[in-house]
């Protein structure tokens, strides 16, 4: 894929819209370890528990706010109470249990008030049959479903409901569950920043009030592409992320696999299914290699290949293989076909780019995206080199998705340097500069660039 040609970005931590400032891990002492305090615990097992937490809220609540303030609710009370009165055995635990009694409390105050408004016009006997049943009990029911026990996999499935449209879906299963800054999910979707803002609120809004269970069988199915699609781009944020200092966010990638290994025990005769696992397993098996010792990436065809996991690879050969015995091979499991063919590769000249080509013509015809094409265009530069590839890269440059893509600008840059142009491929590596927000990346074009002034 383009990206894992060039570089491999980050973002830091980041802070929800009207959620409260976490802690900060206090500085290390000079000469030794810092210790890790009851604050540093609660803030870290809060934030990789934050999404099953507002996911148990919400199924309760039926109110995404009303969720997500339980769960900050629930930091709060740890980071007073655990200083004071030790650790509990359990962080997470300890965490979903008082998420949960604070929601169950704000129940208890609607039944009140409910009863209140009842008994002004009803007697005892009528007020009490019109009271909210025992939250307590429903919750233990749920807690023994088979059929999906994991809070996180429901909040997805209830935040892809039939009521949103496809986008809506998969800008709020990224912001709930994912983390991300509405900027981040904006250059996701290649769409302006202020009209994902206002997708994520009206979907929460048309949320409210709707029956935050399980979906049936056949309900699951008509959501399974969005569920999908969040997933994809949950763990490409970690992957390849739009911004920030970091370059690699290994925690979104490791949730987003975990959710698509889940994803195969629920669904196993879905094809796509594993697909996706099957590319996320492969793409994160090149992770360890795509850092240099200071912290620099690594690009695909200069990385120790020894450093490759061998194990994730083979897991999502197994999952491909599974996806190819289902049927015709949709998106994700073209797109794992074309990371098999670098995962199979003992050296960058081994490389089957016609095979990759090949894949990326496949998926043109499902899915006719600019960007698929810019891929296809920089594999067409190595199955029949750089001159084939450049005519498909100018008129690329005229799609208005890619007008400030910065690796379509890389790529010219790539492959004007590899035609002899360095004037030219020197201006297109600034340009694809200039329109990265990872200071990572920045430093990388702009280091490729002063290379080729000298």
């Amino acid at each position: 894929m383009l990206r894992d040609r060039r570089t491999a970005p980050g973002a830091a931590g980041h802070l929800h819209p009207g959620q409260r400032a976490e802690p900060r891990p206090a500085r290390a002492r000079a000469g030794g370890r810092r210790a890790v305090s009851h604050a540093d615990l609660a803030a870290g097992v809060w934030r990789i528990e934050r999404s099953r937490l507002v996911g148990a809220a919400a199924r309760l609540l039926r109110d995404l706010d009303e969720a997500e303030d339980c769960a900050q609710d629930a930091l709060i009370a740890a980071l007073e109470t655990w200083p004071r009165d030790g650790q509990p055995a359990n962080p997470a635990a300890w965490l979903m249990a008082t998420t949960r009694n604070r929601a169950l409390d704000r129940l208890r105050r609607r039944a009140m008030l409910e009863r209140e408004h009842q008994a002004l016009a009803a007697d005892d006997e009528a007020a009490q049959a019109h009271a909210v049943p025992d939250f307590v009990d429903h919750l233990d029911a749920a807690r023994e479903q088979a059929e999906i026990g994991d809070e996180l996999l429901r909040l997805i499935f209830i935040a892809c409901h039939p009521v949103l449209p496809r986008e809506a879906q998969v800008a709020l299963t990224l912001r709930l569950l994912g983390g991300l800054e509405t900027a981040e999910i904006a250059r996701a979707f290649l769409q302006p920043e202020a009209t994902v803002a206002q997708r994520i609120v009206r979907a929460k809004k048309a949320l409210n009030g709707q029956a935050f269970e399980l979906p049936g069988p056949d309900e699951r199915q008509q959501r399974l592409a969005a569920v999908l699609a969040v997933v994809y781009l949950i763990f490409n944020e970690g992957h390849s992320a739009g911004s920030g200092a970091c370059l690699l966010r290994p925690a979104l990638c490791d949730e987003a696999l975990r959710l698509a290994r889940q994803l195969q025990h629920l669904l196993p005769g879905e094809a796509e299914v594993h697909g996706l696992a099957a590319l996320l397993e492969i793409q994160s098996s090149r992770l360890p290699a795509r850092l240099d010792a200071r912290g620099r990436p690594v690009l695909l065809p200069d990385q120790d290949r020894r450093r490759w996991d061998r194990l994730l690879i083979q897991r999502g050969l197994a999952a491909l293989e599974r996806a190819l015995a289902l049927g015709e091979p949709g998106p994700y499991t073209l797109q794992s076909a074309i990371a098999a063919c670098h995962a199979r590769a003992a050296r960058p000249a081994d490389t089957d780019w016609r095979a990759i080509v090949a894949g990326y013509d496949r998926l043109l015809a499902l899915n006719p995206s600019p960007v698929i094409a810019l891929n296809r265009a920089v594999a067409v530069s190595f199955a029949d080199g750089p001159a084939a590839a450049w005519p498909l890269l100018q008129a690329l440059a005229a799609a208005p998705q890619l007008q400030r893509y910065p690796w379509l600008a890389g790529a010219q840059a790539d492959v004007l340097e590899r035609l002899g142009r360095v004037g030219e491929a020197r201006e297109a590596y600034l340009r694809a500069a200039g329109l990265t927000e990872n200071e990572v990346q920045r430093a990388l074009l702009q280091e490729r660039a002063a290379r080729l002034a000298n």
